[in-house]
């Protein structure tokens, strides 16, 4: 009779594990069901191109886990063997719409301070154009490297500085997503002054000098110091070097948001985001924002950090979105534009 009971029991608890299993079998396919048709919805065709790429490369399943966590985005740029054919990563047209110019000013008169707001079938962004280079500099945290050093958010740090605009600069170290924002990756020199970084070790360094030019390259902070550089950051690639672009093979960073600062043949500075890991705006890869940063007219132009860090702050306010559920984040330091004359 025990036996019986036993066997009885046991065929109880596997039941309600195959019950268990049917369920979560069945949500599970719904909810990709679900998620396949909104990224395919002709609402969001940045979404539906990668995911259609995604799928045929790697398979629904894995198309969505991709999408989903940021990782194994198609197409470096170029061409991709994707199955038996080729796919190239087009770049659209770039068409801009202007946000803020002065009122009354003949159109030939170009503005002291430009802010342009962008949107293209795969991205999305902002493009911060400044007259003069002299506005902008290196603004930093405080001490950096220190063992109790912390970052602090860009729109801090352009309160504390008296800027109307800021935007990241160095990466840092990030242990597991961790990282206060506290120990920088490279060189910073903000107003002249070597604030963190080895002299004589070589980064790919952006910097303008004390005359507004900028320069992007590779040199130690002490060649760049005896440049005259006034204010420097770094993170890489250098994208546009002297209006060469740069070869980006190699440089596997996929599609994900970026922060660029770049400058055009007149000398204006131009601050460039580019949102992404998202439905509306997956971002650029290298060589695509190689392409994008000369179509719309820069001559030198350096990468600065991107993903969750890219984060634009303008006249008191969080312009861009990032892409992470947990905010901007702490940074070492960032881009300042001080006020108009």
């Amino acid at each position: 009779m025990a036996t019986m009971r036993s066997i009885f029991k046991c065929g109880t608890w596997l039941l309600r594990i195959l019950v268990l299993v049917i369920v979560t079998v069945l949500l599970l396919s719904g909810a990709k069901r679900k998620l396949a048709k909104t990224v395919t919805s002709a609402d969001y065709p940045a979404a539906k191109q990668q995911y259609e790429q995604l799928a045929e490369e790697k398979g629904e399943f894995r198309a969505l886990k991709a999408m989903f966590s940021g990782k194994d985005a198609p197409m470096e740029g170029g061409e991709k063997q994707i199955g038996n054919k080729k796919v190239t990563a087009s770049l659209p047209e770039f068409a801009s719409v202007k946000l803020e110019s002065p009122i009354g000013a003949p159109d030939s008169v170009q503005p002291e301070t430009e802010m342009i707001e962008f949107y293209e079938p795969m991205f999305r962004g902002k493009l911060l154009k400044i007259k003069d280079p002299s506005r902008v500099y290196v603004g930093v945290a405080g001490p950096l490297g220190q063992p109790n050093s912390c970052g602090k958010q860009i729109s801090q740090m352009a309160e504390e500085y008296g800027a109307i605009a800021a935007v990241n600069a160095n990466g840092f170290v990030d242990p597991n997503g961790t990282g206060n924002g506290g120990l920088p990756v490279g060189v910073v020199i903000s107003q002249g002054q070597l604030c963190y970084g080895d002299p004589y070790s070589f980064y790919e360094i952006t910097g303008l000098d004390q005359e507004g030019k900028l320069h992007c390259g590779w040199m130690t902070a002490q060649q760049a110091l005896d440049m005259g550089i006034r204010d420097a950051a770094c993170f890489g690639p250098i994208l546009i070097k002297d209006g060469v672009k740069q070869d980006m093979n190699g440089r596997f960073g996929g599609y994900n948001p970026r922060t660029v600062i770049g400058q055009d043949e007149d000398g204006t500075v131009m601050i460039l985001l580019i949102e992404g890991r998202m439905f509306t705006s997956i971002g650029l890869t290298y060589p695509q924002l190689v392409d994008y940063c000369a179509e719309i007219g820069m001559v030198n132009a350096g990468n600065m950090d991107g993903g969750a860090s890219s984060v634009m702050y303008y006249q008191g306010e969080q312009n861009t979105i990032v892409s992470t559920l947990y905010g901007a984040r702490n940074m070492p330091n960032c881009w300042l534009v001080a006020p108009e004359s």
